[in-house]
């Protein structure tokens, strides 16, 4: 090889790295054996703290679900077991399968016609729905309508997607109380999308068919951000009128894992499906009529035609694509309704009791919800969060990061695993580090 490249040794390749850089001291430790080394990282896991040591609260767009031993017995299958799109369909056919599948329980879930493949995570699947609303439009279009209630890190990721280009983002700084009627009031002959949450940031669910009256009526296309487990019992977004539907896909059977991998959705109309970023995995005959799965469409990558590529989403996101396909194949339909019914009850009940506390109150407490609400107490989150954690509850998302005016505000997440006496035992804990 070095002969081949007219070089007569190694370190001739490295000439243009200043010789001080070439091989630097690393510092490393003396060797371990594997034993040593396993006690050493044991040793270091164990400073963490996790839901499974503590009782949890948190979710703010993470949440901790149940996951039936099934799923993780299937994703852990050797011919599963990759993070990649296959690209040769004779032998990836189990792979490319449970991806048509994942497609179909998509569609199914969100009401809309066309899922592609998955993304990364629920903040650029939205903005792969940015970038998706503007090749629709052909760049016709340049006002973007982002809700407030949208979660904030979705919101910094449109904004990384869109750095330097020619859109215009609106609507962040609207009041947070106002409802879908104040998105309606910036849709003019200019807007290319709008893009809700549902349920919101918040965890408020609203009805956005007005929303998309309008905004069809301008010509403009409304994108909702969704958490998947909520539409096992509330109405599919396809049903009101959503154009696109991105969201998280963590909440069906992946774990909370400290942030990832996550599953990135997004769903579309028929109409727009040679729009759609990412790929599509179809079912077809081969020439014996036996049935097979294919890649059948990825129109916007770059390795089909470079030069007008308007996205970089080369791959899915496939071990976490299986983990949702089997989570919900497990639980169906019923299933999937039984946890969101769940979810929604206890989080209500949590509400109720924390709502009765002196000098404890629900931000939005007129607006329904589903198993995420704010609480406004008499001390700032973030000390209210320090107090609960020495009794090994994880409070809720201090929203005063991200929301300057919200410093003593916590969204506060509860799911099937939480129990009654867990929900109890944060009402009592709050009542008493209230008090100092």
């Amino acid at each position: 090889m070095l002969k081949t490249i007219g070089v007569a040794e190694v370190s001739q390749l490295f000439a243009g790295i200043p010789a001080k850089a070439r091989y630097p001291k690393l510092n490393l430790p003396e060797p371990l054996t594997e034993m040593e080394a396993r006690g050493e990282l044991e040793s270091i896991a164990a400073a963490n703290d996790s839901t499974y040591d503590l009782v949890s609260f948190l979710g703010a767009g993470a949440y901790s679900h149940y996951i039936p031993s099934g799923v993780d017995s299937i994703l852990r299958r050797g011919e599963y077991y990759t993070a990649y799109t296959p690209y040769q369909p004779e032998i990836s056919q189990g792979t490319l399968q449970a991806i048509f599948e994942y497609q179909s329980l998509i569609v199914a879930l969100t009401g809309m016609e066309v899922s592609n493949a998955s993304h990364y995570d629920g903040a650029t699947a939205l903005a792969e729905a940015v970038n998706m609303a503007r090749v629709i439009q052909r760049g016709a279009r340049k006002k973007v309508i982002l809700s407030p209630g949208l979660h904030p890190q979705y919101r910094a990721t449109v904004h990384t997607y869109e750095h330097g280009s020619d859109v215009q983002l609106l609507g962040e700084d609207l009041d947070l109380s106002a409802g879908p009627e104040a998105l309606i009031e910036l849709i003019d002959e200019d807007t290319s999308l709008v893009a809700v949450a549902y349920p919101d940031f918040f965890g408020r669910i609203y009805d956005y068919t007005a929303l998309a009256a309008a905004a069809h009526a301008k010509g403009a296309l409304l994108a909702v951000s969704v958490n998947p487990t909520a539409l096992g019992l509330l109405r599919p977004p396809g049903e009101f009128g959503a154009d696109i539907v991105t969201g998280e896909g963590q909440p069906l059977g992946i774990p909370l894992s400290f942030g990832g991998p996550y599953l990135g959705i997004l769903a579309t109309k028929q109409e727009y499906v040679r729009s759609l970023a990412g790929r599509l995995v179809g079912e077809t005959l081969d020439n014996r009529g036996q049935r097979g799965y294919v890649l059948t469409l990825s129109t916007r990558e770059q390795h089909i035609k470079r030069e007008k590529a308007s996205s970089n989403i080369c791959t899915n996101q496939g071990l976490m694509m299986l983990a949702a396909t089997v989570y919900t194949s497990l639980l169906g339909k019923q299933g999937l309704r039984q946890v969101a019914e769940s979810c929604y009850h206890k989080a209500h009940y949590a509400a109720a009791q924390i709502g009765k506390l002196k000098g404890f109150s629900l931000a939005y407490g007129d607006t329904p919800f589903f198993h995420e609400f704010v609480v406004k107490a008499p001390l700032p989150a973030a000390e209210l969060n320090r107090r609960l954690l020495e009794r090994g509850i994880i409070g809720g998302y201090a929203l005063g990061a991200d929301y300057p005016g919200l410093e003593d505000c916590s969204l506060l997440a509860v799911t099937e695993v939480n129990s009654k006496e867990e929900i109890d035992f944060l009402v009592e804990s709050l009542k008493e580090v209230s008090r100092g």
